[in-house]
C-alpha cells in the first residue's frame, strides 16, 4: 500500500513539475520563445518576373525593363569571420567601392565594413539601384571575389521600365503601374508583358532580416513575353519634330499627327504633344486615340459621300453661297470662313473650297425630310461607334439619331459641316483612309506580333471593318474632289512637283464650356493620302488652339502634313517610277559619276536609277571589302576594283566622298581635319608614303 502511495505521489510531483514549466514558458519566458520562433521562421517570396520588351516595326527598342541590383552582406560569411583575409583585403574593398560609386570615402566604406563584420549583420544593404555593370565591378572585388556565400555579397535584381527614344510616342507605348489606371500599349498587353512570377523560400534571422535559401527550391519566374509594334522610329521622330516646330510656332495647345499605312492600316507614326509651359511641350495624353471633338470640315467628307451615294446629288449641280451666310432658325445663321461667300460654285467647288453654305444647303435640301437617311450613313461608316483598338483609352464618339433629344433644326446642317458630332481623329483618319485603300475601310493596328525569345507566337492581321463603303463611282468622285482641294483649293499649298496629294483641310471654332464659341479659339486640320494616284499612307495631323492669328488648317497643319510626307517619298524608292526609267531612253541626260567608293553602296545607287553595272575584274582585297572606281560606257557602268585598305600606307582618297575617305585614314590611324564641301579634291600627305599613326591628314574638298 505504502509503495502505491509513493508512485501516486511522484506521479503528481512529475505533473505539478510540468504544469509549473509551463507556465514558466507560457508567462515567464514568453517573450524569450517567442523572439527565436521568429528568429528561425521561414516564409515563401514572390520573385518578379523581367518584363517584356516593347519594340519598333525594326527592333529597335521603344520600352524594355533594365535590371538594377541592390548590393547586400552578410557580415558572418567566412571571408568577413577570417581576420587574416578581412585585414589584408579591407583597404582595397573601400578603396575599390570608394571609387567606383563616388558617394563615400575610403575611410568611411572600411568604418561601413568593419562595423557589419562587428555586428555580424548578416543582411545589410550596402548600396541600391546598382547598374549591371557596376554591380559586374563589384563582384571582382577584393573579398567579395571568393562568391556569395564565401566572400558574403547578395545580389538582388530588380527591373526598371526604361524608354531609350524618351518621349517618343510615349502616350502610344503607355505605362502600367500599380493603383493607376494602365494606358497604351503597356496597358493593353500588360498581361502578355508581365510573365509569370516565381518564389523563393525566405528565412528570418536575427534583427528580423530576412535572407533566401535553399536556392534549389526555388520556382523560376517566367519573363514576360515581348511586343513587335508598327511604329517606324525614323518617321515617329520626323512626325514629333514637324508637329512640336508648329506647335510652338503658333503658341498651340496641344496637337497630334498620324501616320497609317493604306493598304495594312499599320500606324506607322503617332506624335501627341501638350503644352505645359511656355515653349515647352511633351507627350501627356493621347489625342488621336482618346479625344472626341468637333472635327470640324474634315468631316465634310461625309457629307460629299452621301449626296453622290443616294443620287441626292451631281458633280455638275450649282449652289448659291448666298453672299456667304444662310439661315436656318431665327438665331442659327450658317456662316463661310470666305467673307461674302464664294458666289454660285459647283459640286466639286463647293468642297474645294469648304463652303460651308453651300454643303450644309445640300444636306438640308437632300435630308430634311428623312435626315434619318443621312445618319444612316454615319452609321455604315462606324462613325457612331469606338474602332475597337488594340490599345486602351479610346474616345467615344457622339453622332446624333434624329431619335436624341439633342436633335433640333441646327443639327441636319452643322453636323454635316463637322459640328454637333464628335468623333476622334484617328476615326477620320481611318475614314480617309478607306477612300485610299478604294472603299474598303480597315481597322488601324499598333501591334503586328507577339514574341517569346523571338518566336512569333502570335500574329495580328489586318481587319476590315467595311468592305466597301459607297459605291465605285461615287469613290472615283470623292478621290477627284480630294485632288481638287490641293491642286485648286484651300489645300494648294501642299501641292508640289515630286508627288501628288489627295485631302481635306478643317479649321473648326472650338467650343469652350458655357462660352459656348464665343472665345474665337480655333482647331486646325488637314486628312488626306499620298502619292494620290497610288496612296500608301494616310496622315492626320490636327492642332488645338493656335494663338498667333493664323488658325486655317491649310496654314498650320498643312506644314507638318507636308513635312511627314516629304520624308517618307523621299524614302521610299518604290514610289519613285520615273528615276527607274529615265536612264532607259535616248535622253541627254547622262550617267552621274561616283568615283572611287565603296562597291556594294555605288551597285546599289545604280540600282536604284535603273543603271546597269559590272565589274572589270573579280579582285578582292583580302579583309573581304572591295572598293572600286567608276568608269562611265554609254549607258552602263563597269566597275574597276581598286586596293585601298593597307594599314601601313597612306591611300590615296582623291576623288572619293568624305565619309569613304574618312573611314580608310582613321582606320589607317589617322587624324582627319577637313576643309570644303564636296569629293576631296586634295590631301596633304602624299598616298602610299608610311603611316605614322597619330599624325594629322588634311583633306581639301571640292
Amino acid at each position: 500500500m505504502i509503495r502505491t502511495y509513493i508512485a501516486y505521489g511522484g506521479m503528481c510531483v512529475f505533473a505539478l513539475a510540468i504544469v509549473a514549466y509551463l507556465v514558466k514558458i507560457q508567462y515567464v519566458e514568453k517573450k524569450h520563445w517567442l523572439e527565436m520562433a521568429e528568429s528561425i521562421g521561414t516564409t515563401i517570396q514572390t520573385v518578379e518576373p523581367a518584363r517584356g520588351n516593347i519594340f519598333a516595326s525594326d527592333y529597335s527598342l521603344l520600352a524594355t525593363s533594365l535590371p538594377i541590383y541592390d548590393l547586400r552582406i552578410d557580415g558572418k560569411a567566412p571571408a568577413f569571420k577570417d581576420d587574416e583575409i578581412f585585414e589584408n583585403n579591407i583597404d582595397s574593398l573601400s578603396y575599390y567601392l570608394s571609387n567606383l560609386f563616388a558617394d563615400r570615402s575610403k575611410a568611411e566604406y572600411k568604418r561601413i565594413l568593419t562595423g557589419v563584420r562587428k555586428r555580424k549583420d548578416r543582411y545589410y544593404l550596402l548600396k541600391r539601384k546598382v547598374s549591371y555593370l557596376e554591380m559586374r565591378n563589384v563582384i571582382t572585388f577584393p573579398i567579395f571575389r571568393a562568391g556569395k556565400y564565401k566572400g558574403g555579397l547578395n545580389v538582388e535584381e530588380h527591373n526598371r521600365r526604361e524608354k531609350p527614344f524618351d518621349i517618343l510616342a510615349e502616350r502610344t507605348i503607355g505605362y502600367s503601374v500599380k493603383g493607376i489606371a494602365p494606358v497604351g500599349i503597356e496597358g493593353a498587353f500588360d498581361k502578355e508583358l508581365s510573365g509569370r512570377p516565381g518564389k523563393r523560400v525566405m528565412q528570418r534571422i536575427a534583427g528580423g532580416t530576412w535572407i533566401p535559401i535553399n536556392d534549389e527550391e526555388q520556382i523560376e519566374a517566367q519573363n514576360g513575353k515581348d511586343i513587335v509594334t508598327t511604329i517606324d522610329v525614323n518617321i515617329q521622330d520626323v512626325a514629333e519634330h514637324a508637329l512640336l516646330n508648329t506647335l510652338v510656332k503658333n503658341d498651340a495647345q496641344w496637337g497630334t499627327a498620324i501616320l497609317m499605312e493604306v493598304k495594312t492600316g499599320e500606324i506607322k507614326a503617332i506624335a501627341n504633344l501638350t503644352r505645359i509651359s511656355e515653349g515647352v511641350y511633351t507627350e501627356q495624353y493621347n489625342y488621336a486615340v482618346g479625344e472626341s471633338l468637333e472635327p470640324g470640315s474634315t468631316f465634310k467628307l461625309t457629307s460629299m459621300l452621301a449626296l453622290l451615294e443616294d443620287g441626292k446629288a451631281k458633280m455638275t449641280d450649282t449652289y448659291d453661297t448666298e453672299g456667304g451666310q444662310k439661315r436656318y432658325t431665327s438665331t442659327a445663321v450658317m456662316y463661310d470662313s470666305e467673307p461674302g461667300g464664294h458666289g454660285i460654285v459647283n459640286f466639286q467647288q463647293a468642297f474645294e473650297y469648304s463652303s460651308n453654305v453651300a454643303i450644309s444647303k445640300a444636306v438640308f435640301e437632300a435630308y430634311k425630310k428623312n435626315p434619318r437617311q443621312f445618319y444612316d450613313h454615319l452609321v455604315k461608316l462606324k462613325l457612331n461607334q469606338p474602332i475597337g483598338l488594340q490599345i486602351t483609352g479610346e474616345g467615344k464618339p457622339m453622332i446624333k439619331s434624329p431619335d436624341d433629344k439633342g436633335w433640333s433644326g441646327t443639327t441636319l446642317p452643322w453636323s454635316s459641316i463637322g459640328y454637333e458630332v464628335k468623333v476622334t481623329p484617328l476615326q477620320v483618319a481611318t475614314l480617309y483612309n478607306a477612300i485610299a485603300n478604294n472603299g474598303k475601310m480597315i481597322k488601324p493596328i499598333f501591334v503586328k506580333e507577339i514574341q517569346k525569345t523571338g518566336r512569333t507566337i502570335r500574329a495580328f492581321k489586318t481587319e476590315t471593318m467595311v468592305e466597301q463603303v459607297c459605291k465605285p463611282s461615287t469613290l472615283a468622285n470623292l478621290r477627284t474632289m480630294m485632288e481638287g482641294v490641293v491642286l485648286h483649293g484651300t489645300g494648294s499649298n501642299l501641292r508640289n512637283p515630286n508627288y501628288t496629294v489627295a485631302g481635306k483641310t478643317g479649321t473648326a471654332l472650338v467650343a469652350d464650356g458655357r462660352k459656348g464659341y464665343a472665345q474665337k479659339l480655333y482647331r486646325s486640320s488637314f486628312c488626306g493620302y499620298f502619292p494620290a494616284q497610288n496612296p500608301q499612307y494616310t496622315c492626320m495631323v490636327m492642332v488645338n488652339g493656335p494663338s498667333k492669328g493664323i488658325y486655317y488648317g491649310s496654314a498650320v497643319a498643312g506644314p507638318v502634313f507636308k513635312e511627314i510626307a516629304d520624308k517618307v517619298y523621299s524614302n521610299s524608292t518604290h514610289l519613285h517610277p520615273e528615276l527607274r526609267f529615265a536612264f532607259n531612253n535616248d535622253s541627254a541626260i547622262s550617267i552621274p559619276k561616283a568615283y572611287i567608293g565603296f562597291k556594294d553602296e555605288i551597285k546599289t545607287v545604280y540600282s536604284t536609277l535603273g543603271i546597269s553595272s559590272h565589274r572589270e575584274n573579280d579582285t578582292v582585297e583580302e579583309n573581304g571589302s572591295e572598293w572600286v572606281a567608276t568608269s562611265i560606257q554609254k549607258k552602263t557602268v563597269s566597275l574597276v576594283h581598286k586596293k585601298m585598305m593597307n594599314n601601313n600606307l597612306i591611300p590615296d582618297v582623291t576623288g572619293m566622298g568624305l565619309k569613304d575617305a574618312l573611314y580608310l585614314l582613321e582606320n589607317a590611324g589617322l587624324k582627319v581635319t577637313i576643309q570644303g564641301m564636296g569629293k576631296v579634291k586634295k590631301q596633304s600627305l602624299n598616298p602610299g608614303a608610311t603611316v605614322v599613326k597619330g599624325n594629322t591628314i588634311n583633306l581639301i574638298l571640292g
